[in-house]
């Protein structure tokens, strides 16, 4: 009897503890979170099962009739694209704005606007001070860097004559510029049509401007109610925000915003030092004085995808024509060496860790862009792709493909 009881005590624990609970009755992880004020953990909500006849008809069916219509909408679905992109970037600031003034989004919606354009405003007063100074210089110049350029044009002619080649670079009596502007006045006709061309591209392309201003304001106000929409759309999430589709296809576009800036900075410093190291070693002697504001304008150059490191190259390759026609050989090896730099190597590292993109396809989509819609296609080639790579992963982790069952004869 004593067995048994000791038995029984030792089971029951020590006196006064009553009974251990059995695994049944002990309280879950989850209760215990409870019972301590912690949140509950995110829900996984259950794959959307994706039937087999929707795979088979409604996909492909789905995916030609979105081509179509981007074939078929062609500007105006550019135009919508980089109103959302604008959108998607300035959407953060809006929300924070909201959350810490209580303003209403109208109004916060003003306010960023205002602080984007008074920020914009800031940097080129900060900058204009050093630019000025160098333009200045290089209009104080201007007199003698002409008279290089008219002995440098008349070396040649001498250089031609030697060899036999009869070409009048400078007629008797006239400098250089003057040469060149009278073959301007005789092609004035030429000019004025070409001008006229390019003022109606550029009312065009104001037009296009104020557009996609308008529309990007209007998706701000409203872009509440697109995010619901879009959650509507989509299957549903663990409710965190890391799980939340607009909050991951907002982030994509960040993303991309800080790449982009990252590589403009690289750039332009890239060659602001390069310029001045071409100063120093007396190969580009005008690189000293204007090296700060060469790199600036090929740092912002760079914001635009394929012509933006050309139209950053012409102003110091254009300064040393004017001085020596040796140097500006040597700046176009060195910007065509930083071009390669750049699109090899710079821009696929720096936007394949910032996008979370293979450099191979930041490559393609840029070349897709620029092959559809031009520069703008390829300036909104990468925070597109960035989206779709957002949207593709969210699609994997909550949509499931019903499988295709075989036959014991192998057949479907």
């Amino acid at each position: 009897m004593k067995g048994i009881e000791g038995t029984l005590t030792a089971a029951a624990g020590p006196p006064g503890e009553g009974a251990r609970p059995s695994e049944s009755e002990r309280p879950t992880q989850a209760e215990r979170d409870l019972a301590d004020g912690a949140p509950p953990p995110p829900h996984e909500p259950p794959r959307v099962v994706v039937p087999r006849w929707v795979q088979l008809v409604v996909l492909p069916l789905a995916l030609l009739a979105l081509w179509a219509l981007a074939r078929a909408a062609g500007k105006v679905l550019v135009i919508f694209i980089v109103a959302a992109v604008i959108a998607l970037i300035l959407n953060p600031l809006v929300a924070f704005l909201q959350q810490r003034t209580r303003l209403p989004r109208g109004l916060a919606v003003l306010a960023v606007y205002l602080a984007f354009f008074l920020t914009l405003a800031g940097i080129g007063f900060l900058l204009a001070n050093p630019i000025a100074n160098q333009v200045r210089t290089f209009t104080h110049n201007l007199p003698h860097i002409v008279q290089e350029a008219n002995q440098q044009v008349a070396k040649l002619q001498g250089t031609l004559d030697k060899a036999g080649i009869h070409v009048k670079l400078v007629e008797q009596g006239k400098t250089a510029l003057q040469t060149l502007s009278g073959k301007i006045e005789k092609s004035a006709s030429q000019l004025v049509s070409f001008g006229g061309g390019l003022l109606t591209e550029a009312a065009g392309a104001l037009v296009d401007v104020v557009l996609v201003f308008v529309l990007s304001v209007y998706m701000l106000l409203y872009g509440q109610r697109i995010g619901r929409l879009a959650r509507r759309l989509m299957p549903d999430g663990d409710g965190t925000r890391a799980d939340d589709f607009p909050t991951l296809a907002q982030l994509a576009v960040s993303r991309y915003v800080g790449g982009q800036l990252l590589f403009s900075v690289i750039m332009g410093a890239s060659t602001g030092v390069a310029l001045y190291l071409f100063g120093v070693l007396g190969i580009f002697p005008d690189g000293r004085k204007y090296a700060f504001a060469f790199g600036v304008f090929y740092g912002v150059m760079e914001l635009v995808p394929y012509i933006g490191p050309i139209l950053g190259a012409l102003p110091p390759i254009l300064l040393a024509l004017f001085t020596d026609p040796i140097s500006a050989l040597w700046l176009a090896l060195l910007f065509v060496g930083l071009q390669q730099l750049e699109g090899h190597v710079v821009a696929p590292q720096i936007f394949s860790h910032t996008l979370r993109i293979n450099p191979l396809l930041v490559i393609f989509a840029l070349l897709l862009g620029l092959q559809l819609y031009g520069v703008i296609g390829a300036l909104i080639a990468l925070p597109i792709l960035s989206v779709l790579r957002e949207t593709a992963l969210y699609l994997h982790r909550h949509l499931a493909l019903e499988p295709w069952q075989r036959s014991p004869d192998g057949l479907l």
